[in-house]
């Protein structure tokens, strides 16, 4: 069976589609998996065993500048790209009007969400087939998505979709940093400023390492993270900033470290899925439904935190809290 993956964006939402993916290669093997994916994103799906071929994407960039983007030849290509298989089945596991525009462009019938089950109802116009699935926020997108994927393909639930869910990734596929030491590494980057903890939480923590022996090690993805980064480093003798690193790269990091301690990030799931020990932590959010999913994943929310998302409210998380957390994870 030749099937097309639409999963375009971001990070996390492409490693909580992994696990459906081993359900299909399990369930059906004869399957022959393409996986659409923005370019910046476009390493993750060739991590996965049952992934022939990964086709890059410039929408964002082409949205920008739709006449360059047709001019430059740079949208023929793609489509060419799109239409070089006759697919049994494109699947837009995303369920946005985006994914589901491009999902159209390939060769081969459109399966996807039904309008009560996409992120986007309107994206349900596009497709040939539709599956009713949990709505988004009723359910972890990890089980929504092995959901659509039984559904689509025809084959039955796995019997296990409470359990720690298999992504495919193997450590051994990620080189082991040079550093002797163990570590823990610091994930303090994220985009809502609602989700981020305080410098001083982390360079308490950052000591509390250091009193054990465990060096920190702290990577980053902007200039504002890296100031942030050489911050939390200065409290401690054995912290270390990373340089600035491809997504290949930062996962032999996570892959090897001893624990991950992060907040509600996408290289959080990256390290659930490696089965890395983690702590994560969730304020404006809630890691039910969006959580990182996996062996040995704790969840540390906001002490009586209402089951709701709340863009406006901080991440309260004590240092305390964390630290009693982390004995288990590092035992």
């Amino acid at each position: 069976m030749q099937l097309l993956i639409v999963k375009t964006t971001s990070l996390g939402d492409l490693i909580h589609t992994l696990p459906a993916l081993t359900d299909a290669a399990r369930a059906i093997p004869c399957l022959k998996a393409d996986w659409l994916a923005e370019r910046p994103f476009a390493e993750i799906p060739g991590w996965h065993p049952a992934v022939r071929r990964v086709i890059a994407s410039d929408l964002r960039r082409w949205r920008k500048a739709p006449l360059a983007a047709v001019r430059s030849g740079d949208w023929a290509r793609f489509r060419e790209q799109l239409r070089q298989t006759r697919y049994d089945l494109v699947l837009d596991a995303q369920g946005l009007v985006k994914s589901a525009f491009l999902a159209r462009r390939a060769d081969g019938p459109v399966a996807g969400p039904d309008w009560r089950s996409a992120r986007e109802p309107l994206a349900a116009l596009f497709y040939d087939r539709r599956h009713a699935v949990p709505p988004h926020g009723r359910e972890h997108a990890i089980t929504r998505t092995r959901r659509l994927f039984a559904a689509a393909l025809g084959y039955p639930l796995p019997a296990d979709l409470d359990q720690p869910p298999d992504a495919g990734l193997e450590r051994s596929r990620f080189a082991a940093p040079d550093l002797a030491a163990p570590y823990a590494l610091f994930l303090h980057g994220t985009t809502w400023p609602t989700k981020r903890w305080p410098l001083a939480h982390w360079q308490q923590l950052a000591r509390w390492f250091d009193t054990r022996g465990i060096a920190v090690v702290l990577p980053w993805g902007s200039e504002a993270e890296r100031a942030d980064a050489d911050a939390i480093a200065a409290a401690s003798p054995n912290a270390r900033v990373l340089p600035k690193l491809g997504l290949s790269a930062i996962a032999g990091w996570i892959a090897h470290a001893q624990v991950i301690v992060g907040v509600d990030t996408g290289l959080m799931h990256l390290a659930a899925a490696l089965g890395t020990p983690g702590l994560s932590l969730y304020g404006p959010t809630l890691p039910q439904m969006t959580g990182a999913f996996g062996r040995r994943q704790h969840w540390l929310c906001n002490a009586d935190q209402p089951p709701t998302i709340d863009r406006a409210r901080p991440l309260t998380v004590s240092v305390e809290r964390v630290i009693e957390q982390l004995p288990s994870l590092l035992s």
